[in-house]
């Protein structure tokens, strides 16, 4: 248990330091908008990947639709921010729910499918979810919503990456969760073990779904102007990218792909013309030489504390006759 108390007390000291010197860097000018904008856009995009990870990497299901979500809570928070001035806090979770809603309404009638049949399926509510914006006037249809109140900032980004991040791991880390992990490992195995495999499906996809919807309200409070081609297809393959890139199965990794990327992307930025073709080299030989990704499906753990010796009673305690 101390032991466990110190890990727990240093990850606790270096988010905090972390939040500290950024803050004080965007303050003090060392970190200027456009930085500031890159680690803004690497906060949607972990909370984006976590997500699509509980659904694809531990749940075992191919989405191709996360960007829909993404649309919704992003829209969903344009209105009530901007056309009902309510609170951005109040916007947050709504556009949360509407998303988890809209996850459980596709959900249920698809998440009977496998493999490419659910992909697809996923894929055309992403392009229903896109032309239904497209062709909405009082979202501002193909011109775009603009006029967006801004309030993300970095606390705002860090807060929400954070609680999404220890939300996620505590669940894969439940009951609930172990029964999303065994339907992956073998579906028929885990009903017939008793698990409702359908509604552990849903859930998942409503879990993914709601924490997109928090990443597109985040999004469209920073940008001031969203439009519905931002939320098509390539969106969702950026985000399973950035999955597939990390790990499937690790939220390590669904941090590390999301960071890595983006600044890659930000490097390359320099060599436009040559920019997306070396970026898909970059993944390609990724996937020739690390097929499981950048972690697999390890997650990164803090150097071991000193163990304490205990005695014979504390080892008969804890239920083990191995040495300490």
């Amino acid at each position: 248990m101390d032991r466990l108390k110190g890990k727990n007390i240093i990850k606790v000291v270096i988010l905090i330091v972390t939040f500290i010197a950024v803050q004080m860097a965007i303050n003090l000018g060392f970190i200027d908008s456009y930085m500031e904008l890159n680690i803004i856009i690497i906060c949607i995009n972990i909370i984006l990947a976590v997500g699509l990870n509980l659904i694809t990497g531990f749940t075992g299901q191919f989405s191709l639709g996360h960007a829909a979500f993404m649309c919704i809570g992003a829209y969903t928070s344009a209105i009530l921010t901007a056309k009902l001035g309510q609170p951005f806090f109040i916007a947050l979770i709504v556009s949360g729910i509407t998303a988890a809603l809209a996850g459980i309404l596709i959900g249920i009638p698809t998440l009977r499918l496998k493999g490419d049949y659910l992909a697809i399926a996923t894929l055309g509510f992403n392009e229903i979810v896109r032309i239904l914006a497209l062709n909405t006037d009082y979202i501002g249809g193909a011109i775009g919503f603009n006029d967006i109140p801004k309030y993300t900032n970095w606390t705002w980004a860090f807060a929400m990456t954070l609680i999404t991040v220890l939300l996620i791991k505590n669940f894969i880390n439940s009951y609930r969760g172990r029964a999303c992990i065994a339907i992956k490992e073998d579906e028929i195995a885990a009903e017939a073990m008793g698990i409702n495999t359908t509604f552990y499906k849903v859930l998942a996809f409503a879990i993914g779904a709601f924490f997109a919807g928090i990443a597109g309200s985040l999004y469209a409070n920073y940008f001031y102007f969203i439009k519905p081609d931002s939320f098509g297809f390539m969106k969702s393959i950026d985000i399973l990218v950035i999955v597939v890139f990390g790990g499937l199965g690790s939220i390590t990794g669904s941090i590390v792909g999301a960071v890595l990327l983006s600044i890659i992307s930000l490097l390359l930025q320099s060599v436009s013309e040559l920019r997306m073709i070396i970026y898909a080299l970059i993944l390609f030989g990724i996937m020739v030489f690390r097929p499981t990704g950048i972690m697999g499906k390890q997650e990164f753990k803090l150097i071991n504390l000193p163990r304490k010796k205990l005695s014979r009673e504390e080892r008969k305690a804890y239920g083990s006759t191995k040495s300490y």
